[in-house]
């Protein structure tokens, strides 16, 4: 993996109090320091910043970046009166503007939110933002999405490349990446749009780095078999909350406890139950 996102909109981050979220934030920079030097190559820390308010999430963001991330990810709050397209605008340019050269992961989730985006307006953010680098695109359809949204950056380039270079790969009139969340239940498709790589929740992140790396390769046939392998597991593991995920890393030996802090659901004995049967039958025995 090339990197670490932390306190994201589905997780517990919410449950956190402030000292826990500054701790958790530190403790991330620091990890990720050793993780360098010891690869001797970068890897990366993304702090979720969104927050119901925009001064929240200002905030939350100053703070990541006073701390030491690489990047924040921001994804619009649900309003009782739907925000306008400017609004939205001003979020991002105001989180841009009181943090100079931190980079910004646009998150589209409208399932969490409620708040939906049209591909023009992920566009114009994207144009008129500019510390927006990377768009963690989770609204479906996502391959139809994707597909648009690449397309508004081609056919919006500047004005003096010429026609062949505007209709080739090498410019996308945006700096940005889009990178597949929702748990990667629609990797198999986002792959046959050019998606760039994963941004999501999965307790096996290293299917999906081999997923992409078999992508990177050009062997796609590769990359959907292992997608394919892995699905019901995908599948199972998306269902609400995260006592699941929760379960595996504990099977795995990563976590001591798989405790869900209140009042999130813990895992109910027919979760328990369909896990151990999947994880039996993907794997054999897996922890216990």
């Amino acid at each position: 993996a090339s990197g670490v996102t932390i306190t994201g909109v589905l997780g517990e981050s919410s449950r956190l109090i402030d000292k826990e979220r500054e701790e958790l934030v530190r403790t991330a920079v620091r990890v990720a320091a050793d993780v360098n030097e010891t690869r001797g190559g970068p890897f990366r820390v993304c702090v979720g910043s969104s927050h119901t308010g925009t001064a929240g999430t200002v905030a939350l963001s100053q703070m990541a970046y006073d701390l030491g991330a690489d990047a924040v990810m921001v994804t619009p709050s649900y309003e009782p009166t739907p925000a306008s397209d400017e609004d939205l605008v001003t979020l991002f340019r105001r989180v841009q503007d009181s943090c100079p050269d931190l980079s910004i992961v646009l998150q589209d989730h409208p399932g969490s939110t409620q708040v939906h985006m049209s591909p023009g307006l992920v566009a114009r953010i994207t144009k008129e933002v500019p510390a927006i680098t990377c768009v963690k695109l989770e609204s479906l359809p996502t391959s139809g999405r994707i597909a648009s949204i690449r397309e508004l950056w081609r056919t919006e380039a500047p004005h003096e490349v010429d026609d062949a270079t505007r209709n080739s790969d090498a410019v996308s009139g945006s700096p940005c990446t889009i990178l597949t969340g929702l748990g990667a239940l629609y990797a198999g498709f986002d792959l046959e749009q050019g998606t760039d790589g994963f941004m999501t929740g999965f307790a096996f992140p290293e299917v999906l780095v081999a997923i992409h790396e078999a992508a990177e390769a050009n062997d796609l046939e590769r990359a959907r078999a292992l997608y394919e392998r892995f699905l019901p597991l995908i599948v199972f593991e998306q269902q609400p909350g995260v006592a699941i995920r929760k379960e595996i890393y504990r099977r795995r030996g990563l976590i001591e406890c798989n405790h869900v802090r209140h009042p999130g659901a813990s895992l109910s004995l027919p979760l328990e139950t369909g896990l151990r049967g999947l994880l039996n039958r993907m794997f054999g025995v897996l922890g216990g």
